[in-house]
This record gives structure tokens, sequence and C-alpha cells, in this order.
């Protein structure tokens, strides 16, 4: 399959007790993607807790990855950020060998204009050495990157390869879809829609109950490639509830909290996120029980 079609995982970065990275549980869980059929992982994005890594954790979690995966599946990086020459600089400085392209958020907080976000890409564009997938999340953003403009960068920005669209917004992934050339891929954020928009044209999904459901998960996003409606929807209503309980309390606790039930990591956050309440935990290992 042609790379960055199919089901990408947005890794969580799992913590030990004393709050230190746990290398072992992330290569488990590298390798658990590698033999679900997961297509490629996304290393050091926002379910990776990247904000509350130091850039010596960063370059640990970066080597477990490289050398769990082995060169099986394509790496993405996520380098963003909200100060343009920030981003510029790290993308000029950061070892990015073993990595096939970077995933980068629109800035948030400072909530640019269309201009100022298509300023911003310009300039990530022209430092970085890979191919980029841009990340429109307005969640989390505080802004929402227009159709329009996804579309103007993807025309102009040669190598500007994707969009990880993240609005939850169905009309508007359809109208992006629509609009971009043929050969540049949109990506859902969103798992509940994920299936939607790869019927509606979409190349599947950057994803995070992907990473605990991975063998179901990538075979109904393969389904909806192959334009097997039916049987890829079949298996959307039988994970969907387990994507409304990953997200009753933000990401990653959800995700955390399911991949502890099945045993893979601790179920330990940094501050200022937190472990799922008991109540959401029980719900989550009941679904998984059950499931």
């Amino acid at each position: 399959m042609e790379a960055f079609v199919g089901t990408g995982v947005a890794l969580i970065t799992p913590f030990k007790e004393d709050l230190s990275v746990d290398t072992e549980a992330l290569s488990g869980l590298v390798k658990d993607q590698i033999e679900n059929g997961i297509d490629y992982l996304v290393v050091l994005g926002t379910t990776a807790e990247s904000a509350t890594l130091t850039p010596e954790e960063k370059e640990q979690v970066k080597s477990e990855v490289k050398k769990a995966n082995a060169g099986k599946l394509p790496l993405v990086l996520g380098i963003g950020g909200n100060n343009t020459a920030a981003v510029v600089n790290e993308l000029k400085s950061s070892d990015l060998e073993g990595f096939d392209a970077i995933l980068s958020v629109s800035p948030y907080y400072n909530k640019p204009t269309q201009e100022g976000i298509f300023r911003h890409f310009k300039a990530v564009s022209e430092a970085s050495p890979l191919p980029i997938i841009l990340y429109n999340v307005p969640g989390r953003t505080s802004s929402n990157v227009l159709p329009e403009t996804v579309n103007r960068i993807a025309r102009e920005l040669d190598n500007v390869i994707g969009v990880k669209e993240a609005a939850g917004d169905i009309v508007q992934a359809m109208k992006l879809i629509s609009l971009v050339p043929e050969d540049f891929k949109v990506i859902s954020g969103d798992d509940m829609i994920t299936l939607p928009m790869t019927l509606a044209g979409g190349k599947g999904v950057i994803s995070v109950i992907g990473q605990g459901l991975p063998r179901e998960f990538s075979d109904m996003v393969r389904a909806g490639l192959e334009g097997k409606a039916r049987e890829a929807y079949e298996l959307h209503y039988r994970i969907a509830p387990s994507i409304e309980l990953i997200f009753a309390e933000g990401n990653p606790a959800g995700i955390k909290a399911l991949l502890a039930k099945k045993g893979m990591i601790k179920n330990v956050l940094r501050l200022p996120l937190v472990e799922a309440t008991d109540t959401l935990q029980s719900r989550i290992n009941a679904f998984v029980d059950k499931f």
C-alpha cells in the first residue's frame, strides 16, 4: 500500500510509576502494532504527552521506537508549535534519520489568520528535509485551517503531502477532499468519523483507538478503502463505543486506561493530565472484556 494510506497510530508514551519513560512497554506496544496490521506509526504527537517530555526523553522515545520498528513500518515524527522560528530551528537541528515524514500541527494559542497559517507552513516547508503532513485540530489550537487554505498549501508547497484533519466536521472534510489535488492525502484525525471520511475519498486515519484495537480498526479502514461499506460499518459499530469511552475524559487518559486493562502499560500520566476515574476505568474494562 502507498505510504501514509490506511491506519496510522499516534503512539502514547508509557511511563513507569516513578514517571520515567517505560522503554520496555513502548517497545512492546510498537511490536503489537506491527503484528496487528497497522500501516504506519506517529511518534511524539499530542497523544504522546510530548508537551511534558524533556528533549532528552524525546530522543529516548525516538530511539526506542526506531529500534523496535526495525524498518518495518513508515515512521512520522511530530514537530510543530506556535513559534514558527522555533519549529524551523527544530527541523534544521533534529536528527531525522529513520523517519519518513513530519506531522506538524497548525499554530495553537496565537490564533493566526489564514494568511498567517499559510506563511507558517511555507516557512516549515522550506526548512523540512522530509515530506510534511499538516495537522488541523481546532479543538486544541483555537483556529481552524479552512479547506481553501489547505488547498492553497497543497498546490503551492510541494513537500506538504497531506493533512490530518481533526475538526470533527464531516462536511468540512468532504469539501476538503473535493478541493485538494488527487495525490494530496486527506487523513482523518477523528476516530469516530474515520470511516465516512475514508468512504468519501479520504486516505485513512491517524488514530488513537487503533493503538488499543489495532487489528479490528485497521481491518475497518482497509475495508473502507476497498469500498466495502457494509463490512466496514459492521466493524465500525463494534468499535464505536470504545471511541466514546477513551475520549470521555480526554486523550490520552482513556487510551492509557484501555492499554493498562490489556496489560500492555502501567496507567500513569504526567501532570497536568491525570488517569481516568475509577468509573470510566470500570466501563473501559467492561468493554474490553466483552469485546
